[in-house]
């Protein structure tokens, strides 16, 4: 469990952003937090368990796949910034996050 600073949240956004520039071949520019991951950017949830193990090692997170699955199906993500939202609730609560359901 970590305390989310603005320079985190910062981070998170970059990586996210770079992420899907290059995984989908867009420009940044072309990405924003309303952006649809699946029908904008072509995205998939292969593309989305590459993004949590970056940042489970980039933070060193404690945190089960089958945790965020749980919690992504109460929660279900379709954008670029309902993404980077769940990222950082990760990052803050890992394992704990279920408690928030």
């Amino acid at each position: 469990m970590a305390l989310v600073t603005e320079r985190i949240k910062t981070e998170v956004k970059e990586i996210v952003y770079d992420f899907f520039a290059d995984e989908c071949e867009v420009n940044k520019s072309e990405i924003s937090d309303q952006t649809n991951i699946i029908n904008d950017l072509d995205g998939d949830s292969l593309m989305f368990l590459e993004l949590i193990e970056i940042f489970k090692k980039k933070y060193a997170l404690e945190i089960e796949l089958k945790t965020i699955g749980k919690y992504a199906i109460k929660n279900p993500v379709e954008t670029i910034g309902q993404l980077i939202d769940m990222q950082i609730l990760i990052i803050e609560h890992e394992n704990r996050i279920l408690e928030l359901v």
